[in-house]
């Protein structure tokens, strides 16, 4: 008897100490919309706002053609991914964080999509994706071939062909970085580039069979210098001269390094969504959850009875759990996201659900409560486990191959039923256990369900 008093005694600690972390976990989930706690130093780490998505900030939204016409590289793909790695850095230089930079292909053509939430002014943010420099290195065309291109061009063909020089394939993509330099001689400023491993190579080669030619540097499609190649040229760097002030040659260098872009992109669409939508969009997404969680403590306190009070005890520790979690990653939080959210929270239910049944069929078996809520848990764990593993690789999938709002809802679905397990197994059943009184046996009726008032 005693060891059983001290096995409850234990069990109970271990119920405050996860009803404990419960509270924090919810304070720290809605502290940011309580902005006074700012002023008490204790409480100051715990205001930290959600991340949201473009449809629930409002923001820009920006779809890119990308121009493979003159691209000498061997994958578009490694290309666009590229692109998009550049595109980030840029935009996160200028103090846009987080930004949402998808790829998607339509047909033969390459576009880019770029979200960013909070941004408000759509002027700015088209200069900031603008800004980014597309650094290239051209070859002279032999003779023949330049003169057959004017003579197109006479003609009303090839016309926007540089009759001159044709694309080396040598671009940004490969540059390690950039920095301001002087001309010994002159003094005036250059800019000073270098290769990656690949680039060097590249350079090399270019350089190699352009011995005694000039080697064209074009930024954005417009001629900087053609300076002659007197030697092959190894190490991988190299420098771009110009008629350029100190600024000028600084601001080069700091777009070049932000990141210069594999191929050129050009501006399809553009959208600017308000944020009084995207507060709208919010409330509407925070009002179903509250109804949707509402009604299922309805359901688990009248269907459950005391089990279903201690469901809803665990489900409320797991809501402030998962809301942690998505501001301490940060998850950008989307109205797709919301839902997954909300559909992770039926799935802890379901779990309980499971537990709660398995426990009716020992009770009415005869066995007394304690055992029977063991074997309950025990019996349900393969059910639960068989199909949050199902759930969490459709999230999987789902990420892996899903546009950005499908991978928003991916993503909070699949932390929601991570957590949902913790939940439903060690919660639930810590704090069914430390109710646990020798009194309530007397009292069956309150861990049955549903209509039934009595042992079967």
């Amino acid at each position: 008897c005693s060891g059983a008093l001290h096995i409850v005694g234990k069990t109970r600690l271990i119920a405050l100490a996860i009803f404990s972390l419960g509270v924090i976990a919810g304070f720290f989930a809605v502290a940011d919309r309580f902005p006074t706690l700012a002023t008490v130093p204790v409480l100051r780490a715990l205001i930290r706002p959600y991340r949201l998505g473009l449809d629930l900030q409002g923001g820009t939204h920006l779809l890119y053609r990308a121009d493979f016409r003159e691209f000498r590289g061997e994958s578009p793909n490694e290309a666009m991914a590229g692109l998009r790695d550049v595109i980030e850095r840029r935009v996160n230089l200028f103090g846009v964080t987080e930004p949402l930079v998808q790829v998607e292909r339509a047909g033969e053509e390459w576009r880019l999509i770029v979200e960013l939430a909070g941004v408000k002014d759509i002027r700015e943010a088209i200069r900031l994706i603008g800004a980014t420099p597309f650094l290239e290195f051209r070859e002279v065309r032999p003779p023949e071939e330049t003169q057959a291109i004017l003579e197109a061009n006479e003609k009303g063909e090839r016309l926007g062909e540089d009759p001159y020089f044709f694309p080396s394939g040598l671009t940004g993509r490969y540059l390690k970085r950039a920095e301001l330099q002087f001309d010994a001689t002159t003094n005036t400023p250059l800019v000073g580039v270098e290769f990656n491993a690949e680039g060097e190579k590249l350079f090399e080669e270019i350089t190699t069979r352009n011995v005694g030619k000039p080697l064209g540097m074009f930024l954005d499609g417009a001629p900087l210098s053609a300076p002659t190649v007197r030697e092959a040229i190894s190490g991988g760097k190299a420098q771009i001269t110009g008629q350029f002030t100190v600024e000028q040659a600084r601001d080069l260098v700091r777009r070049l390094n932000s990141g210069a872009l594999p191929v050129p992109i050009e501006l399809v669409s553009q959208q600017s969504v308000e944020a009084s939508l995207g507060a709208a969009s919010l409330a509407r997404s925070l009002r179903a959850a509250l109804v949707g969680f509402v009604a299922v403590v309805l359901f688990m306190l009248l269907w459950y009875r005391l089990p279903g009070l201690v469901a809803v005890a665990a489900l409320t520790i797991y809501v402030g759990l998962v809301l942690s979690i998505f501001k301490l990653i940060p998850v950008t939080l989307t109205a797709a996201g919301i839902a997954g959210f909300v559909l992770s929270i039926g799935m802890a239910v379901d779990a309980n659900i499971l537990i709660f049944e398995r426990m009716k069929e020992e009770l009415g078996g005869g066995k007394d409560l304690a055992p029977a809520t063991e074997e309950g848990f025990r019996r349900a764990w393969t059910s639960i486990r068989d199909s949050n593993v199902s759930s969490l690789i459709s999230a999987a999938i789902l990420f892996w191959l899903g546009t950005s709002v499908v991978k928003g809802f991916a993503l909070t679905l699949g932390l929601g039923v991570l957590v949902s397990m913790l939940s439903a197994i060690a919660i639930s059943r810590t704090f069914l256990m430390a109710v646990m009184a020798p009194g309530l046996s007397r009292v069956r009726w309150l861990f049955l369900s549903g209509l039934t008032t009595t042992k079967p």
